[in-house]
């Protein structure tokens, strides 16, 4: 199965900057869609950024203008600029590729990452 790798996740200072990446390796496949989801405790996981394969992107309003998603697509990663970060941002931050992977009776598969921490102090 296609498996993601996090990384970037740790401790910034209210105002800071961090950079999260996921690279989605196994298999033969193609990515339609690359997105980062964050969960805070006691609360549901929701939608931070996404972007498909033909480079359009999408931002939850609480990050617009300050998060910045963006693909390699030679190497099968996504990345996702954090700036301007503040104590409600904190969370794990989970990464999710949707995509259709060759060799499958269903070949259509959603994969999510481990979770990378993020804690931004006030």
């Amino acid at each position: 199965q296609v498996q993601l790798v996090e990384s970037g996740g740790g401790l910034v200072q209210t105002g800071g900057s961090l950079r999260l990446s996921c690279t989605a390796t196994g298999g033969i496949f193609s990515i339609n869609r690359m997105s980062w989801y964050r969960q805070a405790p006691g609360k549901q996981r929701e939608l931070v950024a996404l972007i498909t394969s033909g480079g359009s992107a999408n931002y939850a309003d609480s990050v617009k203008g300050r998060f910045t998603i963006s693909t390699d697509n030679a190497k099968n990663t996504v990345a996702l600029e954090m700036n301007s970060l503040k104590p409600e941002d904190t969370a794990v931050y989970y990464c999710r590729v949707d995509g259709v992977e060759y060799g499958l009776l269903v070949p259509a598969f959603s994969s999510w990452g481990r979770g990378t921490q993020v804690t931004v102090s006030p």
